[in-house]
């Protein structure tokens, strides 16, 4: 499947972390993981970029898609796959 680059933003030890990635995995979708525990360059620059102080953080091709409550929702309307294969 074609699919649009997919980053998720986490930190160790982070349940809602896990369970995002793993429902990326479960749609087998490829995508990168960056930790951001312990740099607080890159903690601060996602707290601007999200406006969120928390994790996980998905971005698909480079746009904010949200947290974990989003890409659940997105994921239940069939509407995260459609985002991942660029049709939205």
């Amino acid at each position: 499947m074609d699919q649009m680059e997919i980053a998720i933003y986490v930190k160790a030890r982070c349940r809602r972390c896990w369970r995002a990635k793993r429902l990326l995995r479960r749609r087998s979708y490829a995508f990168e993981v960056i930790d951001v525990s312990g740099d607080d360059g890159l903690g601060n620059w996602l707290v601007e970029a999200t406006g969120s102080k928390t994790v996980p953080q998905v971005f698909v091709d480079g746009r904010l898609v949200g947290g974990l409550a989003v890409v659940r929702a997105l994921d239940s309307s069939g509407d995260l796959d459609r985002l991942v294969r660029g049709e939205v």
